[in-house]
């Protein structure tokens, strides 16, 4: 199935990564690939504590892999923990051989979650992902593929989420999508907690389909929205989490701790936003908390990176992380946070939120 996110441009700032991009691709190449899928639809912005424990009754793990399964939100939808993202990479920072390897990779290691856009490489990373699938004849019943929609085209009714972009005003528009049989759920991408209750409120009051996710950032330097706000979205109308951006846009990788390489993202003029933030006063604070981090993460005996993903994992209201990897290497390293998730101790969460000047956990924080 195919996940849509329509997106909105709220609180975006124009060029921010691949999102005020267009691209030359054909609209008809496009939509002929984006048939190919079938789809689970998410209106988003863009890109956007946890549950109590009793939700993990709901996880499960692959018998052959080791990877973990949970629902999404409330929905009896199920998906890996880890997702794979095509966001800068498909059709851009990586070629298409390369694209196959990391799809191969994530399916092979239980991985059934694959998260793309209408905006990535101007269409091509809907392209790409679609025809890796058609040629290694996965089933396409096996997989969740996400997709998400505002930045369609140049023209004024090529973009947004009106009636002539996507058929019809965002909620009724999303219901009309799974009616159809495009989509099986919905969504929304940097949405206020605010506004999902109203998508909520108004699928209830005409009878239509309420949304089941929310895609947010979430990785250590950003916690409020996915530990405070979605939790109370779960337990009022059932709106699970799927995040994005463990490793902070390559952050937390320590790719920037002696400067901005000059073939890294940040050093591009379209990530000028990504090189003020490594630099800034904040910036060079969360360079500082990595090294102390890193003592843990040797304790554990993994990688910062993994320490970081698992971090995100370790609260089960996280549906599920969508991992951006530009190797395969790289992927092979995010995957074996799987691993290091046990490790996952009160007692290691505590040793972290320590570092980042964070309170620890406590049962207060969250409703039952």
């Amino acid at each position: 199935m195919q996940v849509s996110i329509a997106c909105t441009d709220h609180n975006l700032k124009r060029g921010n990564g691949d999102h005020g991009k267009q691209s030359a691709t054909s609209p008809n190449v496009v939509n002929q690939a984006r048939a190919k899928f079938r789809t689970v639809a998410i209106i988003a912005r863009s890109f956007g504590s946890f549950p109590p424990r009793h939700i993990s009754l709901k996880e499960s793990t692959g018998k052959h892999t080791g990877m973990k399964y949970r629902n999404l939100g409330k929905s009896g939808l199920r998906v890996s923990c880890l997702g794979l993202g095509t966001w800068v990479t498909f059709g851009g920072q990586i070629t298409d051989e390369v694209a196959e390897q990391l799809m191969t990779i994530a399916y092979e290691s239980g991985v059934n979650l694959f998260d793309t856009a209408e905006v990535y490489a101007g269409g091509r990373a809907e392209v790409i992902l679609g025809n890796i699938i058609k040629k290694k004849c996965w089933r396409r019943s096996s997989m969740v593929i996400t997709t998400k929609l505002y930045w369609g085209g140049k023209a004024e009714t090529e973009r947004g989420l009106s009636r002539k972009h996507i058929i019809e005003e965002i909620v009724r528009a999303m219901t009309y999508v799974i009616n159809q049989g495009m989509a099986m759920y919905w969504g929304t991408s940097r949405w206020t907690a605010m506004e999902i209750m109203e998508a909520y409120s108004v699928a209830r009051q005409f009878n239509l389909i309420p949304p089941v996710c929310e895609q947010a950032e979430y990785h250590l330097f950003q916690r409020e929205k996915v530990e405070v706000q979605l939790p109370e979205l779960y337990h009022k109308i059932g709106v699970g989490a799927m995040t994005w951006s463990p490793l902070a846009c390559g952050i937390i990788t320590g790719k920037y701790e002696n400067g901005i390489p000059e073939s890294s993202r940040a050093s591009m003029k379209s990530y000028q936003w990504l090189k003020e933030k490594i630099v800034s006063e904040d910036g060079r604070k969360q360079q500082a908390k990595l090294k102390e981090l890193n003592h843990i993460a040797e304790k554990l005996g993994c990688t910062l990176p993994q320490l970081a993903v698992a971090w995100c994992l370790r609260n089960e209201g996280v549906s599920s992380v969508l991992l951006g990897t530009s190797s395969p290497e790289q992927l092979t390293e995010n995957l074996g946070a799987i691993q290091v998730l046990p490790k996952m101790t009160s007692h290691v969460v505590s040793e972290v939120d320590h570092i980042l000047g964070n309170r620890p956990y406590s049962k207060k924080d969250y409703r039952s």
